[in-house]
């Protein structure tokens, strides 16, 4: 694991090197430096049925110095790489938000950030035409990552050297941080029957507290809202790796279905990792608007925003099955919504005694 992560990190400051070489082979030859990228719209995200996952269509768009606003764009990316390939040569990290702090230090104030989001966009240009992921380029977001709970062993590689940690013996109620590279993790050994993905802290927290992952075996992943990259990652590799089935559980409204969206097909955003990230498997297993009829949860009105969104769900290729054509007419029609807390309505064990364990067993899952 250790070699593989070594290589990678190598591989990284290669493409690098090779990007900053390919502005200058540019000027050597009278060329006007350039970058090509997929044009980053909605119009040129496809979603490739035999993948499952969205990726980049055929469109592309040049970023070139023969204009001002392209000169500068390509002076923040060399750099920007500059920056990336002494990183790694001192083998430390940084997070997305000091990169954008960093630049302003650097000696030419053209290639100073105006706000995060350009740094961010730049790092993401840079994993597209690299091919290359930010985590190899020892990029990590602000944000501490979600957390598992099960019957799982691990080796993890710190700087402060490997240790293996079990996430059901060795860890408190809050369970076992993901880091921001799961690429560091091994798999030792498991009892894990199948991963639960959760969207909310209250319900990971009841889950646990309700022994959910004793009882069933199960690997409790808290999504924490949209999930990051990291925590899609790590349940890749467990799907893949481990042959585990992957459950995910949310609420019950148009946002969550999108939750659910990117955790089996992807997102928009990091169309150039779907491969990578996605989990095609993936089942969910949220609060239907089924449920809400079925159990006579209590609810909220539906809003305009969640009306619209749900009705760009029907045409949307990840929900056009029959099952979710099916969900989202009839959340339509009742024009309702509800949290997974709702649950709770009917007992706190509601949950774990009955509602969960007849999902998963008519799902085939238990």
């Amino acid at each position: 694991m250790a070699s593989d992560q070594q290589t990678s990190e190598k591989r990284a400051r290669e493409r690098l090197i090779d990007l900053a070489a390919e502005f200058y082979d540019q000027f050597d030859a009278g060329e006007i430096p350039h970058m090509t990228l997929p044009t980053r719209t909605k119009s040129n995200i496809e979603y490739d049925e035999d993948a499952n996952v969205w990726v980049y269509g055929d469109r592309t768009s040049k970023r070139s110095a023969n204009s001002v606003r392209g000169a500068r764009k390509l002076l923040k990316a060399a750099y920007t790489i500059e920056f990336l390939a002494r990183q790694l040569d001192e083998d430390r990290s940084s997070t997305l938000r000091e990169l954008y702090y960093i630049s302003e230090s650097w000696d030419n104030e053209e290639a100073h950030f105006s706000d995060q989001d350009e740094s961010n966009k730049l790092i993401e240009d840079l994993e597209i035409v690299s091919e290359v992921k930010r985590e190899d380029f020892h990029m990590r977001p602000e944000e501490s990552g979600a957390k598992l709970m099960g019957p799982l062993k691990i080796r993890e590689q710190t700087n402060r050297g490997d240790r293996e940690i079990h996430c059901q013996l060795d860890v408190g109620q809050g369970g076992y941080q993901i880091p921001n590279n799961p690429d560091t993790i091994e798999f030792l050994e498991h009892d894990i029957d199948f991963v639960m993905c959760v969207e909310t802290g209250g319900m990971r927290d009841r889950l646990v507290e309700n022994g959910f992952d004793d009882d069933y075996n199960a690997l409790v992943v808290h999504l924490g809202g949209q999930p990051a990259r990291a925590t899609r990652r790590i349940t890749k590799r467990l799907h893949d790796e481990l042959d585990l089935p992957v459950v995910v559980f949310t609420d019950g409204d148009p946002w969550s279905y999108r939750i659910f969206g990117s955790v089996a097909y992807g997102s928009i955003k990091s169309a150039h990792l779907s491969e990578y990230l996605a989990t095609p498997d993936a089942k969910f297993v949220g609060i239907q608007p089924q449920d809400i009829v079925d159990y006579d949860l209590p609810t909220d009105p539906l809003a305009d925003s969640d009306i619209n969104a749900l009705q760009s769900e029907l045409e949307d290729p990840r929900f056009m099955g029959d099952y979710w054509t099916e969900q989202i007419e009839l959340q339509l029609d009742i024009g309702k919504k509800a949290e997974q807390q709702a649950l709770a309505s009917r007992g706190l064990d509601f949950v774990t005694d009955e509602y969960l364990p007849t999902r998963l067993d008519e799902m085939g899952i238990i």
